[in-house]
């Protein structure tokens, strides 16, 4: 099999009993006391029983996503030609409003994925999770884990927060995670209390999983046009988890409207698209694809997917043939970019 970097891969502590060694004895007590439970399952976000949480190989292993490094190993690394995995664990993203449980909480995550997962495998990069209500703890998380180069992205929910991350009040975060190259992760999912869409909750789990790309196309406007990209022009944005078929006709949108409204937006020397192609990636998974090979192909090539894309299995999740259908229609160097080269060169070494 060609040789590729798998850019979202999950784990998660089998429960937050298992993070204990890496708390503190008053966040234990907290715990234990409140009967604090894991996230996401206890949000919601991927059901046990909803055909999206796992893929059949993962159902049978009995563990999704894996919580330890020899299961991890049996479904993941050992696959023929993978070079590298990175770690996605967003058991901290929708679990508290308590911006001190938060901070030791996200500290416990990153120390466990250190000491259990990156110290026992050599093919293994992780995300670092950060407080998103502190925003001085955030700088400190990525000050305190910035040179340990196995750690290669900051993660951060795209739900969750009452602004967008273009906002002002994450300025200083984004400006750290550049200072360190690393690049920042938007991942799917978030705060379970705060309103996946403009218009309210979601009534039913369709809705509620379909929005995540609605809300990160929000956070790529917000990000380009409140002037992120002036401040830290070595930047760089993954989107996870979220889809990408949806970018044409953002894109299309977003360059109209700059060139009649620009004035309010001064500091955007460029358009749009420039700005997105030059500090954005997508991972493949999900893929949303239109049905005519054709149609696909036109896709491909309005998206810039050789360029943009890069390969995700988003293990233990299943979200159709999409991802392997969209290789399918690449030629073997657009392939190999999207398997490999992109991600090789987005990420540091």
């Amino acid at each position: 099999m060609t040789e590729h970097i798998d850019t979202d891969v999950h784990c998660a502590p089998a429960s937050l009993e298992a993070l204990f060694p890496y708390l503190d004895s008053y966040w234990r007590e907290y715990v234990t006391e409140a009967n604090m439970k894991l996230s996401p399952t206890f949000g919601g976000a991927y059901p046990p029983g909803a055909p999206t949480s796992a893929t059949p190989e993962s159902r049978a292993a009995g563990t999704f996503p894996p919580d330890n490094v020899e299961a991890m190993r049996k479904q993941v690394l050992d696959r023929d030609g993978l070079r590298y995995a990175i770690l996605n664990c967003v058991t901290s993203f929708d679990i508290s409003h308590n911006p001190y449980y938060e901070n030791a909480l996200t500290r416990a995550v990153n120390d466990w994925l250190r000491t259990e997962w990156l110290d026992q495998d050599d093919r293994l990069r992780a995300s670092m999770v950060i407080p998103t209500m502190d925003t001085d703890a955030a700088i400190a998380e990525i000050e305190r884990l910035g040179p340990d180069r196995r750690f290669v992205q900051v993660l951060l929910p795209i739900r969750g927060q009452d602004v967008r991350y273009g906002n002002k009040r994450f300025h200083p975060v984004l400006a750290a995670a550049a200072r360190h190259g690393l690049v920042v992760g938007l991942h799917a999912w978030g705060r379970i209390s705060s309103s996946p869409t403009p218009t309210g909750f979601a009534h039913t789990y369709v809705e509620d999983y379909l929005s995540n790309s609605q809300i990160v196309q929000a956070h790529v406007v917000s990000l380009i046009a409140e002037g992120v990209f002036r401040d830290q022009p070595e930047l760089k944005i993954c989107l996870s988890e979220c889809g990408f078929s949806w970018l044409p006709s953002l894109l299309w949108r977003f360059d109209k409207e700059w060139r009649s409204v620009w004035r309010e937006v001064p500091w955007m020397r460029e358009s749009p698209a420039e700005y997105f192609y030059r500090h954005f990636r997508s991972t493949t998974e999900p893929a949303q694809l239109p049905p005519d090979d054709g149609q696909l192909a036109e896709l491909i090539e309005m998206m810039r997917a050789p360029e943009f894309l890069m390969y995700a299995s988003d293990h233990p999740h299943d979200h159709g043939p999409g991802g392997q259908r969209l290789l399918g229609a690449l030629d073997a160097d657009a392939q190999a970019a999207v398997r490999y080269g992109n991600a090789a060169a987005f990420y540091r070494s």
